[in-house]
């Protein structure tokens, strides 16, 4: 049996361009297939913390360790909990302390492509559908033509995955929770006191079964999100989008009765607001296996971003298909063994992932998340 089979990888985000750069350490190679035009077509998102057993450890694995600490942010691990009078109820004492940095996910992207071969991802190619052909490979039919056959297809495309359906029928739920994300730029010079607001690191602030979440990134912005428990299309219908200063105003509106210092943090921010609702797979989820295709990250196991599992679960997956593929000559059963694996691996942070967000913003979220910060720090100090 052919050792290292020909693999395709949908999805350039954390997870898939972890895979590919490990694959090609040990010199098997992958096509990375991405629907985004390019790297820099749309935002990345916010800041990622990577944690050691999972995230870390796939940088080092990866051997970009150096690459990694010349853009990571040790500095702001920091973690504050306010009440909505701004009262401070816990603040980490030292926000460097910890061994949890902070990277940006653009830096994040951006190291880990240029780790690999130039012909390795392919832009502006979205998958629309695969095709089984005889022998058992697969061709993906992708938005701009066909390419294959694959002995072996990896779903890493994220919550809405294209892979996905034909291994599992389950679909995200939506959470009951949705954000609306938005920014504040150049803070420590245009906004000094809501630099200090925030600190080194995030940003909590609860109160009245609302929630609001800041956290520094880099280049000195914040990025931000109002959290309401809602049903799933009641954003669309409170805030005109279309309009930044109607959705800044309906925000502040909503946050009535928290005190001015905090909701600044909506008067200051640019006119880019983006609603987010919350979906999650169910804990547990798994599926039968299927040869010449597999799942990792979002599309295997998409949870609430509570916890900040979700990038270092995708990364660990990573880091365990590649050895799967690489150091055993039968790679369909060892993917089976992965796969058996990560459903095991996942099933605990999944599980803290949604009672992190079941417990926020009910009628005593105040009190319960300072007591999970609390336990937090403890275990880090013992």
């Amino acid at each position: 049996m052919n050792k290292h089979p020909r693999i395709a990888i949908v999805g350039a985000g954390p997870g898939g361009l972890t895979l590919a750069r490990l694959l090609h350490l040990s010199g098997v190679h992958a096509t990375v297939f991405e629907r985004d035009e390019g790297p820099l077509s749309r935002p990345q998102g916010g800041t990622l913390d990577l944690h050691e057993d999972s995230g870390l450890l796939a940088i080092e694995e990866a051997g970009l360790g150096d690459a990694f600490r010349r853009f990571a942010r040790y500095e702001d691990q920091g973690s504050r909990l306010l009440d909505k009078s701004a009262r401070v109820l816990f603040e980490e004492p030292d926000p460097s302390a910890g061994n949890r940095p902070e990277i940006d996910r653009t830096a994040l992207r951006d190291i880990l492509l240029a780790s690999l071969p130039a012909d390795c991802v392919q832009w502006g190619r979205a998958l629309r559908d695969l095709r089984l052909q005889e022998g058992g490979r697969w061709n993906l039919l992708l938005a701009d033509g066909e390419a294959g056959p694959f002995d072996l297809v990896v779903g890493a495309d994220g919550a809405w995955s294209r892979v996905r359906p034909l291994l599992s029928p389950y679909k995200p739920q939506y959470s009951g929770l949705t954000f609306i994300e938005f920014g504040i730029d150049d803070v420590d010079d245009s906004h000094p006191a809501l630099s200090r607001l925030v600190g080194r690191g995030k940003l909590d602030v609860e109160g009245d079964g609302k929630l609001i979440i800041a956290q520094r990134n880099g280049n000195a912005q914040i990025r931000g999100y109002a959290i309401f428990r809602v049903p799933p299309d009641w954003a669309a219908k409170r805030f005109d989008f279309a309009s930044p200063a109607a959705v800044r105003s309906a925000l502040i509106d909503e946050f009535a009765g928290y005190a001015d210092a905090l909701t600044d943090l909506f008067r200051a921010s640019n006119d880019l607001f983006v609603p987010r609702p919350i979906y999650a797979l169910p804990v547990g989820h798994c599926w039968a296996p299927r040869r010449g295709l597999t799942l990792l990250g979002d599309a295997a196991h998409l949870m609430s971003p509570f916890g900040g599992e979700g990038v270092n679960a995708a990364m660990r997956d990573a880091v365990e298909l590649a050895a799967a593929l690489t150091k055993q000559a039968d790679w369909g059963g060892a993917v089976t063994a992965c796969e058996a694996q990560m459903f095991e691996r996942v099933a605990e942070v999944a599980e803290r992932s949604a009672e992190g967000a079941a417990i926020q913003m009910s009628h005593i979220g105040e009190a319960l998340s300072l007591e999970h910060l609390r336990q937090h720090r403890a275990s880090a100090a013992a």
